[in-house]
């Protein structure tokens, strides 16, 4: 059973390992991907999250810290074979990645072929299983609460251990009504990771408060800058 985050009594370290740092942009030199993965580094963060192009890169940057490893898989419409996915994963696994972010098929979702979606997933999280974890991306801008509702029960019967938000490609991103939605729709033990649009430390916590455990985030230096300065206005004045 996850243990939701207090928000009251929230430390820096406890935010921090809240944020997946976010290098997914398709843009983004490698250079450029350095300094992410080191900005993920300095700040100890739960994962950096990378292309698959770069997983072997963040892995040895990241050998011997406490950050993970995170990839996607069916980036970022989820349209892939299910083969093709399960390959991606083994892949991504092989070169050092230990969660992995997988987007749902959501056509395939929202055309109620339940069936193909348990399967997808479960194919995924049964080619890693014991050597990574899922998180299932079900791009809830493309979907009613119904169908949100769905793609969460369908993940969890298939053994995914989160449920996230978005991929930060559609028209729109996480909501607090949406993570109240599917915090509601799973069990205690799967967790829900809050992506697209997160940018401010008053945006974190929001998500925090309503369900999250993990939020996906470009802006994890503003967010935490920001907690610090809080933290430090928050304390009594020395004498």
């Amino acid at each position: 059973m996850i243990t939701p985050l207090d928000v009251r009594s929230l430390t820096l370290g406890q935010l921090a390992k809240a944020i997946d740092h976010s290098l997914l942009r398709p843009e983004l030199t490698d250079e450029e991907v350095r300094a992410g993965i080191e900005l993920a580094k300095r700040y100890n963060v739960a994962a950096v999250c990378v292309k698959p192009c770069h997983v072997r890169l963040a892995a040895e940057l990241l050998a011997g810290t406490e950050v993970k490893v995170c990839t996607v898989i069916g980036f970022p419409h989820g349209s892939q074979t299910t083969a093709v996915k399960v390959y991606e994963a083994q892949e991504a696994v092989a070169n050092g990645a230990t969660e992995l972010d997988m987007v749902i098929n959501i056509g395939k979702l929202r055309s109620g072929d339940d069936e193909y979606v348990l399967h997808d997933i479960r194919a995924v999280v049964e080619a890693v299983r014991g050597r990574a974890i899922v998180k299932v991306i079900l791009e809830n801008a493309y979907l009613t609460n119904e169908q949100k509702v769905r793609g969460c029960r369908l993940a969890e019967a298939a053994g995914a251990a989160f449920v996230k938000t978005s991929t930060g490609f559609a028209p729109s991103g996480c909501t607090v009504e949406d993570i109240r939605l599917m915090r509601a729709a799973v069990g205690p033990h799967v967790q829900i990771k809050a992506a697209h649009g997160i940018r401010t430390l008053e945006q974190a916590l929001a998500v925090l408060e309503a369900g999250a455990t993990r939020i996906g985030a470009t802006a994890t230096a503003q967010i935490l800058e920001a907690f610090k300065a809080q933290q430090g206005e928050s304390r009594p004045a020395a004498n």
